[in-house]
């Protein structure tokens, strides 16, 4: 019995697991990159939360920087990058609902059903980063990812920080595609 809740908890753990979702084109040989730079206009700015902030945004391009690096390319200047970057971030508000329903019957010298429902409501705002990666010389979109996950409110920039790391770690593990093969 011991077994089957411990194989019943990790298969719920992997479960939630934040896995990112990434597209690219296929008939790209992602070999031939080896340099990056930033779009000019990139900028997480005007995503219009109060969340996304100047600090919020050069937190994403440090963590960019430091992963793309980590995979083995080299930053250049924008005229002589194999790729530049782009980033959107956005926020959006979802509700929560639960619902907890009780039944119950037959009592002594009484029979009948009772029902009962109760719900609550939780707001909470989901954030999702989105990285491209588009080819210079084309201009062309050659690879996306984007990862959504709940935000957390009152953090202090360190716990800002590393869930900034984490996510765009998350986002990067599957740049360059022949990573995922």
């Amino acid at each position: 019995m011991k077994n089957i809740l411990i194989a019943a908890a990790v298969l719920l753990l992997a479960a939630c697991a934040k896995t990112p979702d990434i597209d690219y084109d296929k008939s790209v040989d992602f070999g031939n990159y080896k340099t990056f730079a930033w779009f000019p206009q990139a900028t997480l700015a005007d995503a219009g939360n109060y969340q996304i902030s100047p600090l919020m945004e050069k937190r994403v391009r440090e963590a960019v920087n430091t992963q793309l690096q980590a995979n083995g390319m080299t930053p250049a200047d924008e005229a002589s990058a194999d790729v530049l970057i782009n980033y959107h971030a956005s926020v959006d508000t979802k509700v929560d609902v639960d619902t907890f329903n009780v039944g119950y019957g037959a009592r002594w010298n009484y029979w009948g059903m009772g029902y009962n429902t109760q719900a609550t409501t939780h707001e909470y705002d989901v954030g999702t980063l989105v990285i491209d990666v588009v080819d210079r010389a084309s201009n062309q979109l050659v690879w996306r990812g984007a990862r959504e996950g709940r935000l957390q409110k009152k953090q202090t920039p360190e716990e800002r920080n590393k869930a900034v790391q984490e996510a765009v770690a998350t986002i990067l593990s599957g740049f360059p595609p022949e990573k995922l093969k």
